[in-house]
């Protein structure tokens, strides 16, 4: 009794195994286009039609799968179970001698592994869609086809022939009919399984380009779009371009887009600027003088957008090398403005400030910076062009020696450079004088120093010369410009008009109200800082002359001459001239007063024969 249920229990199971098997509504559609186009009778108009209706529907599940990515790879279907059972009745049949029954389903088990295997090429395509680029998805997918290939001819070679099954006459025998459909529908999917190879490849740069949108959230609006008629049209149009119109939608919004996103930055920017303790001082000469460069970065930040939409997504390597080298030159170049910006308005109020600190070193000092922003910025530039930087930082270690002995006259310069900064010879705009040239000093370089000479030419001294050359700085005196002259008067001058002549000029030289006298006063920097050093005469270190001198000097060949020695209070050269023409006026008055009269070289001559 057992028995007999059993076997009516394997019946109705091999019933059910008879039936049609839904693989799926794509697969099962595609089964029957391929047993249409393998009809003998098949004109080429149908032929046609029927391929066309082939690529839609690949076309169609392509725009499926990207639509619900996620889903088709979270529930592969494999058909384990369906296979477990198939085993089963296989087993009951062969020990009940049913031979076309066994056959029938180990034809149906391989139609499971076959669409199984389908079904993970499918979800392991979907996994390498998330390549970082369209060559690696390539290599991958000619991994996963291969293995499929692979698999396919091992079901195949462990197949029989079945095609002398497939001429058997199955009127009256459901198994056999069922059967004779299980081998039939085993070739299909053999086809099926090779026409789905195929179509990957065709569609692969679509699928890449649907799984970036995919990534973004976009799939569903952009398959829309492109299931449009009037869209699939312009699109043929646009391929041979590499376009869509897709593609030139998201190009002209993310134009839009970063045209605001702009205005929006330049407004985040001015609030931090303005909100910052240290840099809202110079928010607004920063902001005037990045607004081109900012502008230019952001251009470029939208071209590359939109290269980056124009290859579906994906960089390539050399465009990808060639922006970032454009990014690093324009940050480099922002930085080195808003560095030089805040030295620039630090400098303008050192000097309306009268600070101590001295401008030159702020200069130099940012010159020494710029030079390591813009070495940064190279050696990133080289590292994004592909440059090994170890062994070029190790080939300059390497060639130190020899770089430092060929430069040592620029190093020797250098080193003058923190001489002259920090042993506070001269600075920009003094007047100095070294080695017989003579002139204002114009700028303090890193290698060398620029004075302008008083015929208006320009001299360029490398640095390292100053510490080697006497150097005469006219600038370092704060009280003090010499005033040196000797008055001559005549051999027949009476000595008591000469005398009081003397006397005069001193009296006139020490009430001159330009003229320096022992009264002068004059508050020391020293003193007013709190400091004690250690010299001899803070007079000589801050360059304050009083000395007052008129005395009779000497008997020249044709003159009494009289000595003047004295300091203007003002060391600028215009008052200094001014000073002392009014000097020499009065000295001119003196001499008048005293019947003086000013010598001039002469020589007299005696005839010695009128004596004898």
């Amino acid at each position: 009794m057992i028995r007999v249920l059993l076997v009516a229990l394997f019946f109705v199971l091999a019933l059910h195994a008879e039936a049609n098997v839904k693989y799926s509504q794509f697969i099962d559609k595609q089964i029957q286009l391929t047993y249409e186009m393998n009809d003998a009778n098949l004109s080429q108009e149908k032929a046609s039609r029927l391929v066309k209706e082939q690529e839609d529907l690949y076309e169609d599940e392509l725009y499926k799968l990207m639509s619900d990515k996620s889903y088709y790879i979270n529930n592969l279907k494999d058909y384990s179970s369906e296979i477990f059972s198939l085993k089963k009745i296989i087993s009951i049949n062969r020990r009940a001698g049913n031979k076309y029954a066994v056959i029938r389903d180990e034809v149906q088990i391989k139609s499971y592994i076959i669409v199984g295997n389908m079904n993970k090429l499918i979800r392991n395509v979907l996994l390498a869609l998330d390549s970082k680029t369209i060559r690696l998805f390539e290599t991958k997918l000619n991994q996963l086809t291969s293995q499929n290939q692979k698999q396919l001819a091992v079901i195949v070679k462990k197949s029989d022939s079945y095609e002398e099954l497939l001429k058997l006459n199955s009127s009256g025998s459901k198994v056999l009919t069922a059967m004779q459909n299980n081998i039939r529908e085993f070739y299909a999917l053999q086809e099926i399984n090779s026409d789905m190879i195929a179509y990957l490849y065709k569609f692969e740069d679509m699928m890449y380009r649907l799984n970036k949108f995919s990534r973004y959230h976009l799939i569903k609006p952009v398959v829309f779009i492109n299931s449009l008629d009037p869209v699939q049209a312009v699109d043929k149009l646009l391929k041979p371009l590499g376009l869509s119109v897709i593609k030139i939608v998201l190009i002209l919004s993310l134009i839009i887009f970063i045209y605001f996103l702009r205005k929006l930055f330049y407004i985040v920017l001015e609030k931090y600027l303005i909100n910052s303790d240290y840099l809202n001082e110079y928010a607004e000469n920063i902001l005037l003088r990045t607004k081109r460069s900012i502008e230019v970065l952001i251009i470029v930040i939208n071209i590359n957008m939109v290269a980056y939409v124009y290859n579906n997504f994906s960089s390539v390597e050399f465009v990808s090398r060639f922006f970032n080298i454009i990014y690093t030159m324009i940050i480099t170049y922002i930085i080195y403005i808003i560095v030089n910006t805040i030295a620039a308005h630090n400098l303008e109020k050192f000097a309306k400030d009268k600070t101590t600190v001295k401008g030159d070193l702020i200069n130099v000092g940012i010159k020494i910076l710029n030079f390591f922003i813009f070495t940064i910025g190279l050696i990133i530039v080289l590292y994004f062009a592909g440059v090994n930087l170890t062994a070029l930082l190790s080939g300059l270690g390497i060639g130190g020696f020899a770089v430092a002995f060929a430069a040592k006259d620029t190093i020797s310069n250098f080193f003058g450079t923190l001489s002259i900064l920090f042993s506070d010879v001269f600075s920009q705009g003094d007047w100095i004088e070294i080695d017989g040239r003579e002139g204002t000093v114009v700028e303090i370089g890193l290698r060398v120093t620029t004075i302008r000479t008083f015929d208006n030419a320009l001299i360029a001294i490398p640095n390292g010369t100053f510490a080697s050359k006497d150097i005469k700085n006219w600038n370092k005196r704060k009280i003090g410009r010499r005033i040196k002259m000797k008055l001559g008067v005549k051999y027949d001058s009476k000595r008591e008009d000469i005398n009081r002549a003397i006397v005069e000029i001193r009296e006139m030289l020490e009430k001159h109200p330009d003229i320096a006298t022992r009264n002068t006063k004059y508050e020391h920097i020293m003193q007013k800082r709190g400091r004690v050093a250690k010299i001899v005469s803070k007079d000589d270190l801050e360059g304050i002359k009083r000395t007052l001198l008129v005395f009779l000097d000497e008997f020249s060949d044709s003159s009494i001459n009289i000595l003047v020695y004295c300091f203007s209070k003002s060391v600028v050269w215009e008052e200094w001239l001014e000073t002392k023409q009014d000097v020499m006026e009065k000295i001119m008055e003196i001499f008048e007063r005293n019947n003086l009269e000013f010598a001039f070289p002469s020589l007299s001559i005696y005839d010695e024969t009128k004596k004898a």
